[in-house]
């Protein structure tokens, strides 16, 4: 079973959940994240599908779905790429700002070191960070 990691963030959870679907700013927060490219939104500007450059020489695309009224969004790999990720991620109301749920599973294509910069941990305590200072 794959790790559900907890995070409280610093900010309202409506501004971590837009924030974290924004592709043009993937890149301050993601570890070892080499591009991420738009390819499909839905009418309301979520992305709907995304073209990573991960690692040292990885390339995969994403889908995503969302449960907008939650805060919810998951993705997985748009085809039978063994080197993509699945997971999701969610922000709910917590006293000290949100409680972001996180959770990744690296394709069996990953190498080791490439495993290691999808930890679910890694990512969410980098994506706290880098919203708590104030996304640029």
């Amino acid at each position: 079973m794959t790790e559900v990691v907890r995070q409280v963030v610093r900010r309202p959870a409506q501004r971590c959940f837009e924030a974290f679907c924004d592709t043009r700013r993937l890149r301050s927060w993601v570890p070892g994240l080499r591009k991420a490219r738009l390819v499909r939104a839905n009418d309301d500007g979520l992305p709907l599908e995304v073209l990573f450059e991960f690692g040292a020489a990885l390339t995969y695309s994403l889908k995503y779905s969302y449960q907008v009224a939650q805060r919810l969004v998951a993705w997985a790999p748009s085809s039978g790429a063994p080197s993509a990720v699945r997971g999701f991620a969610s922000f709910a109301e917590h006293p000290d700002g949100c409680e972001m749920s996180y959770s990744i599973e690296a394709g069996e294509g990953r190498s080791p070191d490439e495993r290691a910069l999808s930890d679910a941990r890694s990512a969410a305590e980098s994506f706290a960070r880098w919203i708590e200072r104030g996304p640029r």
